[in-house]
C-alpha cells in the first residue's frame, strides 16, 4: 500500500494501556491470513475487533474506577482504542478486501477524525465522527473502501457519523456551514494518506480560517447564547446538561475552538504562553474539564448509552461512583452537586476572561448594551469606562485599599455600567485582601448595606459578588451555602442563588412591580418599615442550611453574629434574629394548619407579638416562596397568607378576644342571612338552614360556600347525591361541594374519587348536619396547580358519582398510578407522623409528612375511617415530591384522641398503609 498506510493515532494517555494499531494488526493478520472470501474476512475481522474492543473497554472502565473523579486519561484511552479499531478496519479494507497496486494520485484516501473524536476526547458512548478525504471526486475504489469500512464498523455497533469530501468540498462547505467549519477545526489523521491530510490542514488555515476570524467568533458566541437559552439560561439548573448547559463542556470547547481558530494552538496550555490565561486560570480550566468529563463518562457507563442530562436519579449514582459519601448533615449527592456548580461557575469566569482578551486585541467587538442611549454618569476617581465597561484606572492604586473591592460593585450599581472582566479578574485573584480588619470596618458595612438598599437592584451586584467569591469573603458565614444544592424537587436553585432570588423578589415589591398580585406586601413596603432589617434577614434566612442542626435555629445565631458585626442597633439585631429563626412559621401555619381554627390564630398571634414583626414576616414569607422557583407562588398560597395576615393583624390591634369562636359563629350566620335574603329566601327557611348545622360548621367555611350548601341541602331526598363544581379563581382552585346522606368513610371515598380524575386536593372540610347529611367541601387543582377547565368538570362529576355508587373501586385504580417517576425515586422523604392535642381546642391534629403519590390521601383517610376516626378537615401542603397532610379529627365519641395507646396503634396502621401503597405501586 505504500504511503497510503502512513497512519497517525492519538497518543495513549499517561497511565493508559499501550493498546493501539501496532499491537492489534499482527493478531488480525494472523486471524484472516488463510481466508479468501470477502464475507469471511469481514466476519473474522469484526469478531476479533469486537472481542478486543470489549476487553479493552472493560480494562479502561476498571482503570477509571480507580480514579473516578478524573477522566482525562479515560477519554483519551477510548479515543486511542477507537483509532486502533478504525486503523485496523482501514487496513483490512485496503489490503484484503480492495487491494490495489500502483494507486494514482486521484485515488488517495485519508481517514480523519473530526469533532470531539478529532480532539482525541471520547466518552464511552460517544459517536465516532469520520471524514473520508479524497483529493478530488471520489473514485470507485475509494467508494468501495469507504463502504466496506462502514459496514464493518456498523457490525461492531459503533455509532458512526461520516462524510466523504474532497479538499475543495471541505473548503466550500466549511465557508457555508459553521457546524462543518467547527468540526474541521479539530480534524486529525487516523489512517490513510498523510500528505492529503496535510494539504487540507494548510489550505484550511490559509484560505478559510485566517480570513474569517471575527465571523467565526461571533457565530460561536451566538450559538453559545442560544444553547444556554435552550438549557434554561441558568448555571444553577438543578438537573444540568453536562455537555450543553451553562458552564458545561461545550462552553469550554467553545473557548478552545475560538483559541485554536485565532492562535492555531493544539492545547489549552499554549494559551498561558500567549498570555490569554494565567497559570491559575489554566489550572481551573484543566480541573473543570477533567471533572466534567468524569461526570459525563459516568453518565454514559450507568446508562449504557449517550446521556448528558444529570437528572436527579443519575446524580445519586454518579455521586456514589465518584466517592461522595453521606454525612450527618448532608447527602453525598449534595456535596457532589456543590462541586459541580462550583466548576460550572469557574467555567463562566474563564469565558469572561477569554472574551475580554479577544476584545482587547480587537478580534471581537464589545457588546453594544445600548451605550449610545444611556445617560452617562460621571465615574468616581479610580474608575474608568473601557469600551462601555467599568474598569479600574490603576490596578496597584486600587489594591492599596481593600474597600475598593466593595466600591467597584457600588460604582457598577450606581452608574448602571457592567463591570469589565479584567476588573473581575483582579478582584478574584486578590480576595485575601478581604480580612477581619476590612470586615470590621464601618465603611465596609456602609458600602455593603448601600448595595442592598440604595440602588433598587441589589441582586445584580450580589450575584456577581457571589460568583467572584467576594460575598463569601466579606461574609465568611455565607461560604458553606455557595453552590449548595438542596436535593429535592421543590427547590429550583442552589441555596445561595435562592437567597439572591429572594432579595430580588423583595426589591421588585419595593419597586412597585406587583401591586395587584401582592397588595399587602406592596402596602407594607411603602410604609416606614425597617428596610435594613428586612433586607439583611432576607439575604441570610437560609444561611444555616447544610448542617445537622435545625437550619432556622442555627441560621438565627449566625444572623445575630453578622448583624452585630454590621453595627446594627440591639433591637434591629433581635429582629433580624427573630425573622431568621421564624422564617418558616407563617408559611407553615398558612399551608399546614386550618387557619379558620381560632386556636391556630391565637397561637400564631402570640408567637408574632407585634404588628411590626407580622408585617416583616409576611414580606419575608412571600419572598421566600417566590424565590423557590417559577410557578411556586400561586393564588392559593396568596389567599392563605392574606387571610392569616388579616386575621392576626385584627387580633393584634383589637385583642385576642377578636378570635372568640362564638363571635365568629354569629358573624358567619349573619353574613349568610344577608346573602340568602338577597337571593329571595324566606326568613323561616333561613332560620331552619342556620339551625341545621353544628357550631363547628360556621367558622370553617366562607359565606359563599355556606350559601352553596344551603342550596344543595334544600329539599334534598335521603338517597340523593348533590354536587356543585365551581372554579374559585381567587384561590387558583376548583371548589367541589358535596351533599349526601352521611356514613362512615365518606371523606375517604370523596378524596379517592377526586384523585382518580387527576385532582390534587389542597384543602378539604366535611361536616354533618343535625339531620344526618354530610356537607363536604374540597378545593382541588389540576396537575399544573390551576382550577380545572370548564370542559373537564362534567367528566369529573361522572367519576365522582360512579365512585360514590361503588362502580369504581379507588384502591384498585390507584395501583397503576402510584409509581414514582424515575427521576424522583432517589429522593428520601422519611415518614413522620405526629399527634397534636394542643393546636386546636376541640380536635386532635394528625400531621403526616411523607413522599407524595396520587393514592396517598385515599390510603390515609381510608385507614382512619376503618379505625372510627372522624375527619373534620384536611389541609394538604405539597413541596415537590414531598407532602404534609394535616387532619383535624375526633374519635367515634366526638372527643380528642387522648389515649396514647390508641394514638400509637393508629400511627402504626397509618405507616403500614403508606408502606403498602408504595409496595403496591412498585409491583
Amino acid at each position: 500500500m505504500g504511503s497510503d498506510m502512513n497512519t497517525t493515532t492519538a497518543p495513549a494517555a499517561s497511565g493508559a494501556s499501550a493498546f493501539d494499531a501496532g499491537t492489534l494488526l499482527p493478531a488480525l493478520e494472523a486471524r484472516i491470513a488463510d481466508l479468501d472470501e470477502p464475507r469471511e474476512i469481514r466476519a473474522a475481522t469484526v469478531a476479533l475487533l469486537a472481542e478486543a474492543r470489549a476487553r479493552e473497554m472493560a480494562a479502561i472502565e476498571a482503570r477509571f474506577a480507580t480514579h473516578p473523579r478524573a477522566a482525562r486519561e479515560t477519554v483519551r484511552a477510548i479515543a486511542t482504542l477507537t483509532d486502533a479499531i478504525v486503523t485496523a478496519v482501514h487496513h483490512v479494507a485496503t489490503t484484503r478486501l480492495h487491494p490495489q497496486s500502483g494507486i494514482s494520485e486521484a485515488e488517495r484516501l485519508a481517514v480523519l477524525a473530526v469533532g470531539g473524536y478529532g480532539r482525541a476526547e471520547m466518552a464511552p458512548a460517544s459517536d465516532v465522527d469520520l471524514l473520508f478525504l479524497t483529493p478530488w471526486k471520489i473514485t470507485a475504489w475509494a467508494e468501495s473502501v469507504v463502504e466496506s469500512m462502514l459496514y464493518m464498523m456498523w457490525d461492531l455497533k459503533l455509532k458512526i457519523g461520516h462524510s466523504i469530501r474532497s479538499v475543495d468540498d471541505c473548503l466550500r462547505l466549511g465557508a457555508e456551514d459553521m457546524t462543518i467549519r467547527t468540526s474541521l477545526v479539530e480534524h486529525r489523521l487516523v489512517a490513510g494518506h498523510a500528505p492529503l491530510a496535510a494539504e487540507l490542514r494548510d489550505r484550511l488555515w490559509s484560505e478559510l480560517f485566517a480570513k474569517s476570524i471575527p465571523e467565526f467568533i461571533e457565530a460561536k458566541l451566538q450559538e453559545r447564547a442560544a444553547r444556554h437559552q435552550r438549557q434554561g439560561g441558568q448555571r444553577y439548573v438543578l438537573e444540568p446538561n453536562v455537555k450543553e448547559g451553562k458552564g458545561g463542556l461545550r462552553d469550554l470547547q467553545t473557548l478552545y475552538w475560538i483559541a485554536k481558530y485565532i492562535h492555531r494552538v493544539d492545547r489549552a496550555q499554549e494559551l498561558v504562553d500567549l498570555g490569554v490565561f494565567t497559570r491559575d486560570e489554566h489550572l481551573a480550566f484543566w480541573q473543570a474539564e477533567d471533572f466534567l468529563w468524569a461526570v459525563r463518562c459516568h453518565l454514559h457507563l450507568i446508562a449504557g448509552r449517550p446521556v448528558d442530562i444529570l437528572s436527579f436519579d443519575m446524580q445519586v449514582e454518579v455521586a456514589r461512583r465518584m466517592g461522595y459519601d453521606d454525612s450527618n448533615a448532608r447527602r453525598g449527592v449534595e456535596y457532589f452537586m456543590q462541586d459541580y456548580f462550583l466548576h460550572a461557575t469557574r467555567v463562566g469566569e474563564l469565558t469572561r476572561v477569554f472574551l475580554t482578551e479577544l476584545e482587547s486585541r480587537h478580534v471581537r467587538t464589545a457588546p453594544f448594551l445600548g451605550r449610545l442611549f444611556r445617560r452617562r454618569r460621571k465615574l468616581r476617581p479610580g474608575f474608568a469606562d473601557l469600551r462601555g465597561r467599568l474598569a479600574i484606572a490603576d490596578d496597584a492604586e486600587f489594591l492599596k485599599n481593600p474597600l475598593n473591592i466593595l466600591r467597584l460593585f457600588e460604582e457598577a450599581l450606581r452608574t448602571g455600567i457592567l463591570i469589565h472582566p479584567d476588573a473581575m479578574r483582579l478582584v478574584a485573584s486578590h480576595l485575601d485582601l478581604i480580612d477581619d480588619e476590612m470586615r470590621a470596618s464601618p465603611e465596609a458595612t456602609r458600602i455593603f448595606m448601600d448595595l442592598l438598599l440604595k440602588h433598587g437592584n441589589p441582586e445584580r451586584s450580589l450575584r456577581r459578588m457571589n460568583e467572584l467569591g467576594v460575598l463569601a469573603a466579606f461574609i465568611p458565614e455565607f461560604e458553606p451555602v455557595v453552590a449548595m444544592m438542596q436535593f429535592n424537587v421543590y427547590h429550583h436553585y442552589t441555596v445561595d442563588e435562592h437567597l439572591i432570588q429572594c432579595v430580588a423578589a423583595l426589591a421588585e415589591i419595593e419597586r412597585g412591580e406587583h401591586p395587584e398580585d401582592l397588595p399587602l406586601s406592596s402596602e407594607i413596603m411603602a410604609t416606614n418599615i425597617n428596610r435594613r432589617v428586612l433586607y439583611l434577614a432576607t439575604l441570610l434566612h437560609d444561611i444555616g442550611k447544610g448542617r445537622p442542626e435545625d437550619h432556622s435555629i442555627l441560621g438565627a445565631h449566625i444572623a445575630r453574629r453578622i448583624a452585630l458585626r454590621f453595627g446594627f442597633a440591639q433591637d434591629e439585631v433581635d429582629t433580624v434574629e427573630w425573622l431568621v429563626r421564624n422564617h418558616l412559621l407563617m408559611s407553615d401555619v398558612a399551608q399546614k394548619r386550618d387557619i379558620s381554627d381560632p386556636r391556630t390564630l391565637r397561637d400564631f398571634a402570640k408567637a408574632v407579638k407585634t404588628r411590626r414583626r407580622l408585617d416583616m414576616l409576611l414580606v419575608l414569607t412571600v419572598c421566600d416562596i417566590r424565590g423557590v422557583g417559577p410557578g411556586t407562588w400561586n393564588n392559593w398560597k396568596a389567599a392563605l397568607l392574606r387571610k392569616l395576615y388579616q386575621e392576626t393583624a385584627a387580633a393584634l390591634e383589637n385583642g385576642l378576644e377578636e378570635l372568640n369562636r362564638d363571635r365568629r359563629q354569629a358573624e358567619a350566620k349573619r353574613s349568610l342571612r344577608h346573602l340568602l335574603v338577597a337571593r329571595g329566601w324566606e326568613a323561616r327557611t333561613i332560620r331552619n338552614e342556620s339551625a341545621r348545622h353544628y357550631d363547628n360548621y360556621w367558622s370553617g367555611l366562607p359565606t359563599e360556600t355556606h350559601a352553596v350548601f344551603a342550596e344543595l341541602l334544600r329539599e334534598i331526598g335521603p338517597d340523593e347525591i348533590r354536587i356543585d363544581l365551581h372554579p374559585d379563581l381567587d384561590r387558583d382552585a376548583t371548589r367541589a361541594a358535596f351533599v349526601l346522606a352521611d356514613h362512615p368513610g365518606i371523606f375517604s371515598r370523596l378524596a379517592g374519587a377526586l384523585t382518580l380524575m387527576g385532582a390534587n386536593v389542597v384543602d378539604a372540610r366535611t361536616y354533618t348536619t343535625r339531620d344526618g347529611y354530610a356537607t363536604a367541601a374540597f378545593w382541588v387543582q389540576d396537575a399544573e396547580g390551576r382550577p380545572f377547565a370548564e370542559d373537564r368538570l362534567p367528566r369529573l362529576r361522572q367519576t365522582i358519582l360512579r365512585t360514590l355508587k361503588g362502580e369504581i373501586v379507588a384502591r384498585e385504580a390507584f395501583a397503576t398510578r402510584d409509581k414514582p417517576k424515575k427521576r424522583n425515586r432517589e429522593f428520601r422523604f422519611p415518614t413522620h407522623i405526629s399527634f397534636d392535642n394542643d393546636g386546636s381546642d376541640i380536635y386532635t391534629i394528625i400531621e403526616v409528612d411523607t413522599r407524595d403519590r396520587p393514592g396517598l390521601l385515599y390510603d390515609l383517610t381510608r385507614t382512619m375511617a376503618a379505625n372510627h376516626i372522624q375527619i373534620v378537615s384536611a389541609v394538604i401542603a405539597t413541596f415537590g415530591a414531598q407532602v404534609v397532610d394535616s387532619f383535624y379529627v375526633k374519635d367515634m365519641f366526638g372527643l380528642k384522641l387522648h389515649s396514647a395507646s390508641k394514638r400509637e396503634t393508629l400511627e402504626r396502621k397509618l405507616r403500614k398503609a403508606i408502606a403498602d401503597g408504595v409496595k403496591r405501586a412498585e409491583e
